[in-house]
């Protein structure tokens, strides 16, 4: 799954899309993890060494909700 700030600064990606799909194509179920990429001002992305998480523990993190609504998929949640 793919979010990016409303600020477009900040692109998250975590390697779940949906949890039926996840299971269809992934049977045996795999390890989750969420990486934060920083948009440059040039135009690139730079991947952030700070912000890698692992060991969801079989879990799935796949939809990134940040505070006050700060990704795209929350842009109609809030004003």
């Amino acid at each position: 799954m793919v979010e990016v700030s409303l600020d477009g600064r900040r692109v998250y990606v975590s390697n779940s899309l949906y949890s039926t799909w996840d299971t269809q194509f992934y049977p045996d179920g795999f390890d989750g993890w969420i990486v934060k990429l920083d948009a440059t001002p040039g135009g690139g992305l730079a991947v952030d060494p700070d912000f890698v998480s692992t060991g969801f523990g079989g879990r799935r993190p796949h939809q990134i909700r940040l505070e006050r609504g700060d990704a795209s998929s929350d842009s109609y949640c809030f004003p």
